[in-house]
């Protein structure tokens, strides 16, 4: 109700978008033309649908047209007034009763100045306050909007986690092996090990990449660096050899 900063309007469409939610309504906003606002609309960030399609009424009364239930949500502890819940807990009474009831739900909240006014919380059938630390509660809001639209949404049934793209293939043992026969290569040209008296480097070698588990791209990359190191070497001596002629001549 009362929104002053046109940002938060584009923000709390974001916010309840992103929970599954599309019913907005704005109550006597500061901006006439806040749903269009450049700001607002930046703040949406693909969210321009929610307000497209939001309503902006005058009264509370109007915003409430439709609803059964209302919860106000206000930070500071009033000595009179409808019971106040966390969310989460009331939530899970709630939900399930106005799904057999088959009533619908508003979510009050204030504007950035000065919350909702001891009327408007009267108004409504219970109060919600989000926990937060006991010497700074102060919310922005569009984070306000958040976090009751999540928990919301928790309630009625969350959304299933997308499970993350196939993970990369797991290199097999043919592919270490060779990666092992690169290393040794390189490892003697280098002269950190001894062909002569290997002892266990590259046996210690395997079981390091046994232990890791080593993706595909993963050995190749390892293998590059050896091909790179190999490179290396091989223009050291270029210009060793090259140097020796000099001096030669």
């Amino acid at each position: 109700m009362h929104t002053s900063h046109a940002g938060n309007v584009g923000a709390a469409a974001r916010a309840i978008k992103v929970m599954g939610f599309g019913d907005l309504v704005l109550v006597a906003p500061r901006f006439v033309d806040v749903l269009s606002h450049e700001e607002a609309v930046a703040f949406a960030s693909g969210a321009a649908d929610v307000l497209t399609r939001a309503r902006v009424v005058p009264t509370l009364s109007d915003a409430l047209d439709g609803i059964t239930h209302a919860l106000a949500t206000a930070m500071t502890p009033r000595d009179f007034g409808p019971p106040t819940f966390a969310p989460r807990d009331h939530f899970a009474v709630l939900a399930p009763r106005l799904a057999a009831e088959g009533g619908r739900v508003a979510f009050v909240f204030g504007g950035e100045r000065h919350g909702l006014a001891n009327a408007d919380v009267w108004r409504c059938h219970g109060c919600l306050s989000i926990p937060t630390a006991p010497d700074y509660g102060s919310l922005n809001l569009a984070q306000a909007v958040q976090l009751i639209a999540y928990e919301w949404r928790q309630a009625l049934g969350a959304f299933a986690v997308e499970p993350r793209t196939a993970p990369p293939a797991v290199a097999d043992m043919r592919a270490v092996d060779g990666a092992l026969a690169h290393w040794q290569a390189v490892l003697e040209r280098i002269g950190f090990l001894d062909p002569a008296a290997p002892k266990k480097l590259m046996p210690r070698l395997q079981q390091l990449l046994n232990r890791a588990g080593l993706r595909e791209e993963e050995l190749h990359i390892l293998r590059g660096i050896a091909r790179a190191v190999e490179g290396a070497v091989r223009t050291d001596s270029a210009h060793s050899a090259d140097g020796a002629v000099s001096k030669d001549r």
